[in-house]
């Protein structure tokens, strides 16, 4: 018998429901599909026995409070996924259960075998030889960012319910929407909450622990042209297409996702759209360093500003938008949080693997608002697409430390 019964059931519960964010919508949250999974959640929060669920107005969350069962006084711990999932068909999910998996074979993912998983495409698939892994069928993501986190999450919950042997202080639980979109902890309620450290369960594979992420930026260049028959264009057309290969152009090279790795920030060019007349290019601009991030926004910022010197006119608009910072600022200051959850890992039997994170979470913007949180390991591999796959025992490990995570709090 598994020790957390309700934690793979629930999982594969959870993936079957759409719960995909809606970039283009202005409502809180983005899809009335993540309000009814939300609104599901509180339901099942209530029935384990939790108090105080509520959904909070401000941002959308729901949270909840499993009380102390001891009368010392120790922080108050928080737990935090997200419910929505990324911008993949997530309608119609059939996770495959891959039982004892060698570490070799290749996985077929649809009937006919056009998708595999295949260790020598995806090599990590080494690490899971005698393990259970939960697959998609090859059409869709399987959700488990971050739908492994909630069902972590709410197992720990469950199990802690069932072991009052266990003391502990106050625990809270929160699950948002919006996470992948990037809005969902905007407008996180931190007093709400009334958390004095937390966690996002967020991360991939078994003891990634992340306190230092990017700094972040999204970078919207709007290119006016003058289209006129090419026959006549001499001196007179501005292909806005053009122009926007050449603003592209003036970006360095060595700087693109492509060709950066662990601390180097980079431009990324994520959509280009247009033609002679008018023309678009979205970027999102990330660097660890705040100076450095600073340095990329100003270089952007000069390159509009000569182009349209040079055009005389202001051809191109540029709207820059920061959407989160690098949480190490705030943690470094008390890094209890982090040395705590290394700890709980080594307790459980995970090796540790703390490393800058090449993105960001809703930890990042949490952190900033007063509430440190780092990003612990909730299992999922290849996440956002087809090929996304979790080991059953990554989990169970995951609901392992942030039970751990909660006996450390409960002894200090």
């Amino acid at each position: 018998m598994a020790k957390y019964d309700n934690l793979i059931p629930n999982f594969l519960d959870f993936v079957r429901v759409n719960t995909r964010s809606d970039e283009t919508s202005t409502t809180i949250p983005s899809a009335q599909r993540e309000v009814d999974f939300l609104n599901s959640l509180k339901e099942l929060l209530t029935k384990m026995g939790l108090q105080d669920v509520h959904t909070n107005q401000q941002s959308g969350y729901v949270f909840a409070t499993l009380p102390a069962n001891q009368d010392k006084s120790v922080p108050t711990v928080g737990f935090i996924s997200h419910v929505d999932t990324a911008d993949f068909n997530g309608e119609n999910v059939n996770p495959q259960i891959v039982e004892n998996y060698d570490g070799q074979s290749v996985i077929k993912l649809d009937a006919a075998g056009e998708f595999v998983l295949d260790p020598a495409v995806f090599p990590n698939l080494k690490n899971y030889a005698g393990h259970t892994l939960i697959t998609t069928d090859g059409s869709t993501l399987l959700g488990a960012d971050d739908k492994a986190g909630v069902a972590e999450i709410i197992a720990a919950a469950t199990y802690l319910l069932a072991h009052p042997e266990i003391k502990h202080g106050d625990i809270k639980l929160g699950f948002g929407p919006d996470e992948e979109i990037g809005t969902g902890a905007d407008h996180f309620d931190v007093a709400d909450f009334a958390a004095d450290v937390a966690y996002t369960v967020d991360g991939g594979p078994a003891g990634e622990l992340s306190y230092e992420t990017f700094n972040a930026a999204d970078a919207r260049v709007e290119i006016k042209g003058t289209n006129v028959h090419p026959s006549e264009a001499k001196g007179v057309m501005v292909n806005a297409s053009q122009v926007a290969i050449d603003f592209h152009n003036r970006l360095p090279k060595d700087a693109r996702p492509e060709n950066t790795e662990g601390r180097q920030g980079f431009f990324h060019l994520y959509e280009m759209k247009g033609d002679v007349d008018a023309s678009q290019l979205r970027y999102i601009i990330r660097d660890h360093d705040r100076n450095q991030f600073e340095q990329q926004k100003q270089l952007i910022t000069d390159i509009t500003a000569d182009m349209n010197r040079q055009f005389g006119s202001d051809r191109i608009k540029l709207t820059l938008t920061d959407q989160y910072y690098n949480m190490g600022e705030v943690i470094a200051k008390d890094p209890t949080v982090v040395d705590v959850a290394e700890q709980a890992m080594k307790n459980v039997g995970v090796v540790p693997n703390i490393f800058p994170v090449r993105g960001g979470t809703d930890g990042s913007k949490i952190s900033f608002m007063g509430l440190p949180t780092p990003n612990i390991f909730a299992g999922g591999e290849n996440m956002h697409g087809r090929f996304e796959y979790v080991s059953e025992e990554t989990m169970e490990k995951a609901t392992d430390v942030i039970i751990e995570i909660v006996k450390l709090y409960a002894e200090k």
